[in-house]
């Protein structure tokens, strides 16, 4: 007769005691990994080393054991043959352990008057890994002799198995069994009046067990039993009373390897690899068991549990007979029943909702039998008092424990795990555990404070588990473990990066599964919404500019929220999304009443909404999917881009520090004899000690931030709000046509700017520093949305959410970030730019010169300067090309493009030669070592100051300078006539004179710096581009507009531009005798205007200068306008 398996024990006798019929056991719970279902036949594994989760099998004495039992032999010997139930060998422990083989005896008395029960020997303890071959014989021989399908288990077999499960005996007392002395005295009084049906000796057997316990109170009842379940046993008698979880095989491998499972015991194998048998604390978290005789019953309760489901794969066939199974049934519904009673006090001492659960402990390791929780939730979830009883203080331990973990080590898992299959736990269309989460008065807390962001991540239940993070800001143990060595090398960096990433899909999958079991659990879909909601609401401020992080949620706690949500839209479809909802009156979302919209005024939003309230018609119900891709769509806004922009201040907060080290490192031979050595020390040192922090902080970033995967989860997820835009702009969507109607739709118009301004923030930061996520399916969208706005920037209020739109074309541009050529090329070649993109841009440069901000003046240099790169790229491009040709023919618009592109080479050469004047200066001053030691400290810190300053400048607007006088070089090589109009030849001559002057003029030797390349001064190459335009424009018209140009023309400065070019070998000899021909073509006009202005030789100076300044046409922009 086979051996019954601990599971079914349990099961029936709680069955019992509850009051309820036995039933078989409901589908496990669903994970990855699972441990093989009672009655499938297991394999067992091969002899080998053994591996007991951080405890050593041979120090244990006889004891309980928590965990269930599978490693139990029992041999019976009758007078009538030998039946053997052979230990099982699917429990993980066993094949894990070598343990002692002992054979014990255990008498079972008959129920019947007239027969008498043989003895039955157990053979306790964990089966050895090392049995002779005699041994391995006698097992076999033993098996063999299941009975078969169709005969009938008999009321003795029935009885041995009932106490081969329990390890009780009524009979005799025997090391490794119970004796009953109560059931032992009725036996001897009658028999047969005993127990009614088994059901009745199962509840008999348990109660009498647990009062043996709770009786006595310092005799142990179960010591007598050979520990069958190490791990938990041990602990429980360790004097810490701590339970260790093994991290692997190898200390230092990574723990990611490790297989998922379910609360099973074979999922614990999973957990050690093939290594040494025991762990060092070091890589070890413990979990601490309460010592207590809730203990001691529980783990006897869970044994048995588990021997019935050992029993059912050993015995498949017998206990598919229907006796037997429903006899298994009883032993396990028993053993819920009775572990529901443990865990509430009813036995002992009622235990309060703040207690920690005894079960807690076990499902951390992962090593409760199979079905043990779903069995119980499934036989209490219909008493709402005892199942809020026992599962909140489960809930609770399990928060506690998240709170405790982190990243630098794989323990994270498991609360999340434990809570993930709890909220999986399923009857019929009822999720009891979602319904129980959601009832805690902590799921969503009210906000107390100002800080509700901050407030929701620590004190919501979920909050706790949602706060896993990467980032140093957010747990500096990850900083300390994976990047506290001397260096930080970018091979370790990536590897590291990599297994971070690796932990955080773990984490964040886990999450998806709550969230998700709670979103399908129709009663509690709602609650999670709301929770949803308020994380949204309660963040509102991380998409301030300045924020305070201590009244906001974490950045980790933030993108694992929203890496959830973005799992939860990938189905969505956008014909199901409603793009009016961010405007319905049931809106979950609050979106402040002064937030900036896409085109309208705040009173074109108020008025329009009012209208649309009179009659509530447009709105539908919201559904989820609308409500879901809103949500998701806030919560990038206020996740991943404020980390972007966190990101980037790190960035350059590490740069100036470098720079920083390195002044003071360069002039320290300035200072280090001075008083304010010390100070400067000091500093030097508080720098590198920063910015090793900083380096260490970035490095966690990278791992948060750059993984590709996410990133590309984000990009996708913009490419259907990409879509819902296009589709408001233009429902014809894909098939757009330009330019779009000249009224802006009034839903669009009233969309928030950040939902625009968002996408082109995104892209810029992919571009830089994770270009190759760029390429996803979405990205025609993504050129299609790129080039729609920047064709019709009517459509946008902001002049500087287009600008950001033109900086993302800037930065793809293959000339600065040449692994986006691709992405670039799109755009130039799509459809829809051939023909508006060019006059669209060349608009923008001119609608730029007045943005209505205080920084206008500045800032049209560094858009103008975007565009004019673009320009470069699209000028080479045959289909762009004839566009370009139209626009220059057309007119005013290529006039006023051209009269700001003078204008700024104008200024910023001027600027920045005037700068190098100074830089020039203060280095000639230095040089002179004596001159300088006499100045006064503080003269020479100021002109430090000053010199630092100009050099900025310099560089900043020569970059821009440059790029201004390439685009008039390739403009003016391709067409010339646009330029010889009346109204900007002058202009241009003037413009060109006044820079040649600058260069090889008397003040010319002014320019001279040390190391000119430092502060992109290219001075030759400055004179051949200028030289160049005048040879390319030149004709009559052209050299009547230079000669007119009295304030910087004169025959000795084109005399020495010659001299210069023909010393440096600037350019060929035929250009410099073309450059001769002009100058002399020049100068005869220009004697020529001396004879016609003879008559004018009396005017007094005053109006001279006047006049002459009219002539060089050197006017602002307002001023040429009424030239025109």
């Amino acid at each position: 007769m086979e051996e019954l398996s601990a599971d079914e024990i349990r099961r029936r006798r709680l069955a019992r005691l509850a009051g309820g019929p036995s039933s078989q056991p409901t589908t496990p719970l669903t994970s990855p990994q699972r441990e093989t279902p009672p009655g499938a036949p297991v394999v067992a594994p091969g002899p080998g080393p053994s591996h007991s989760l951080g405890l050593n099998v041979h120090s244990m004495t006889p004891a309980t054991s928590p965990i269930g039992a599978s490693g139990v032999a029992h041999r019976s010997q009758s007078s009538e043959g030998v039946s053997s139930l052979s230990s099982s060998p699917s429990n993980s422990l066993e094949t894990q352990s070598q343990s002692l083989s002992r054979s014990q005896s255990m008498d079972i008395d008959s129920v019947s008057c007239e027969k008498s029960m043989s003895q039955v020997d157990v053979d306790s303890g964990i089966e050895n890994m090392e049995v002779d071959e005699n041994d391995r014989r006698e097992k076999r021989s033993l098996t063999d002799k299941e009975p078969l399908s169709g005969s009938e288990v008999s009321e003795e077999q029935a009885l041995q198995l009932v106490c081969k499960i329990f390890r009780v005996s009524w009979k005799d007392r025997d090391r490794d069994v119970i004796f009953l002395n109560s059931l032992s005295a009725q036996f001897k009084q009658n028999p047969k009046e005993v127990f009614s049906d088994f059901k009745d000796l199962i509840g008999q057997i348990l109660m009498e067990v647990l009062m043996m316990s709770t009786q006595s109170r310092d005799e142990n009842p179960f010591a007598s039993l050979t520990a069958t379940s190490q791990p938990i046993a041990a602990a429980a008698r360790s004097p810490d009373r701590s339970l260790i979880l093994n991290m692997g095989s190898n200390p230092g491998s990574s723990p990611m390897f490790c297989n998922v499972g379910s609360f099973g015991s074979s999922s614990l194998s999973s957990i050690g690899g093939s290594g040494s048998s025991s762990v060092s604390d070091s890589c070890s978290d413990h979990f601490t068991i309460e010592n207590c005789k809730e203990t001691e019953m529980l783990n006897y309760l869970i044994e048995c549990f588990d021997r019935v489901g050992i029993e059912e794969r050993k015995a498949p066939k017998m206990c598919s007979q229907p006796t037997v199974s429903q006899l298994l049934s009883n032993i396990r519904s028993q053993c819920i029943s009775h572990a529901a009673l443990v865990l509430q006090g009813s036995l002992t001492q009622p235990r309060s909702l703040q207690q920690q659960s005894l079960l807690v402990p076990y499902m951390l390791c992962r090593n409760l039998p199979f079905g043990f929780i779903q069995e119980l939730v499934r036989t209490t979830y219909q008493d709402e008092e005892v199942f809020k009883q026992i599962f909140i203080p489960i809930l609770q331990g399990l928060a506690v424990a998240s709170k405790e973990c982190s990243l630098d080590s794989d323990n994270f898992k498991y609360p999340l795990m434990a809570l993930c299959e709890l909220c999986e736990i399923k009857f019929g269309k009822t999720h009891p555990m979602c319904s129980l989460v959601v009832s805690l008065p902590l799921w969503l807390p009210k906000s107390l404070s100002t800080g509700a962001g901050r407030e929701l991540q620590r004190l919501s239940y979920l909050g706790a588990f949602f706060s896993l993070s990467v980032f140093a800001e957010d747990d500096n143990k990850v900083v300390e473990k994976y990047f506290s060595g001397p260096a930080i090398t970018l091979e370790n960096t990536r590897v590291v990066s990599q297994s971070l990433q690796h932990y955080l899909e773990l984490a964040r999958q886990e999450l998806f599964k709550i969230l998700h079991s709670i979103l399908l659990n129709g009663e509690t879909r709602e609650a999670a919404l709301n929770y949803m909601a308020a994380v949204v609401n309660a963040n509102m401020k991380k998409a301030q500019m300045q924020t305070d992080d201590r009244l906001v949620s974490t950045d980790g706690f933030m993108l694992n929220f929203l890496w959830v949500l973005q799992q939860l839209s990938t189905k969505i479809k956008l014909e199901t999304v409603d793009p009016m909802y961010i405007f319905h009156p049931r809106c979950r979302i609050d979106l402040p009443t002064d937030e900036t919209r896409v085109k309208a005024t705040m009173e074109d939003v108020a008025a329009w909404i009012t209208e649309l309230y009179r009659d509530p018609s447009p709105f539908s119900e919201p559904k989820f999917p609308t409500e879901c891709f809103f949500l998701t769509l806030h919560a990038h806004h206020l996740s991943i881009l404020p980390s972007c922009r966190r990101y980037i201040r790190r960035l350059r907060a590490i740069r100036e520090l470098n720079r920083t080290v390195e002044d003071l490192k360069n002039n320290e031979s300035q200072w280090k004899d001075s008083p304010l050595a010390t100070r400067h020390r000091e500093m030097l040192k508080r720098c590198k000690t920063q910015l090793k922090k900083l380096v260490r902080c970035k490095a966690c970033a990278d791992a948060g931030l750059l993984d590709e995967n996410f990133l590309r989860r984000c990009l996708n997820f913009y490419g259907m709000v990409i879509q819902l835009m296009l589709r408001i702009l233009d429902p014809a969507y894909p098939n757009i046509k330009l330019p779009l109607t000249p009224e802006v739709p009034k839903v669009f118009a009233a969309l928030p700017e950040f939902y625009v301004e968002d996408v082109a923030e995104f892209l810029f930061f992919i571009v830089q520093y994770a270009p190759q996520v760029l390429y996803e399916p979405c990205t025609q969208d993504v050129v299609m949305f790129l080039v729609v706005m920047l064709c019709n920037q009517n459509y946008i209020r902001n002049p500087y959410l287009v600008a950001k739109l033109v900086e993302v074309m800037f930065m793809t541009n293959p000339a600065v970030q040449p692994r986006t050529q691709k992405f670039f090329e799109m755009i130039e070649n799509h459809p829809l730019s051939t023909k508006l993109l060019v006059p669209s841009l060349m608009k923008f440069y001119t609608d730029v010169e007045h943005t209505g901000a205080t920084s206008e003046f500045y800032d049209k240099f560094t858009i103008r300067y975007h565009i004019s790169t673009i320009f470069k790229s699209l000028w080479q491009n045959i289909a762009h090309h004839g566009t370009f040709m139209e626009e220059f023919n057309s007119g005013k618009q290529f006039v006023r493009y051209i009269n700001m592109l003078i204008n700024d080479t104008t200024f910023l050469l001027d600027e920045s030669l005037e700068s190098l004047k100074r830089i020039h200066e203060v280095q000639e001053e230095m040089k002179n070592k004596e001159q300088w030691d006499l100045l006064p400290r503080e003269q020479q810190q100021a002109r430090q100051s000053q010199l630092a300053q100009d050099e900025r400048v310099s560089r900043s607007y020569l970059a821009l300078a440059t790029e201004t006088v390439d685009m008039f070089h390739i403009l003016t090589k391709q067409v010339q006539k646009p330029f010889l109009r009346p109204e900007l030849g002058p202009r241009l001559a003037a413009m060109l004179n006044f820079n040649l002057q600058q260069l090889c003029g008397p003040k010319c030797r002014d320019l001279k710096v040390e190391n000119p390349e430092k502060y992109g001064f290219e001075p030759k190459k400055l004179l051949d581009q200028l030289t160049d335009i005048y040879l390319q424009l030149d004709c009559a018209r052209f050299a009547k507009a230079i000669a007119d140009d009295q304030r910087s023309y004169s025959k000795e400065l084109f005399e020495e531009v010659i001299s210069k070019m023909r010393k440096a070998g600037i350019k060929s000899t035929i250009a410099i005798e073309k450059f001769k021909l002009l100058a002399e073509k020049v100068e005869e006009i220009v004697a020529k205007n001396a004879r016609a202005e003879i008559d004018y030789s009396d005017a007094p100076d005053e109006f001279r200068g006047k006049l002459g300044f009219l002539n060089t046409g050197l006017l602002g922009e307002q001023g040429f306008g009424l030239l025109l």
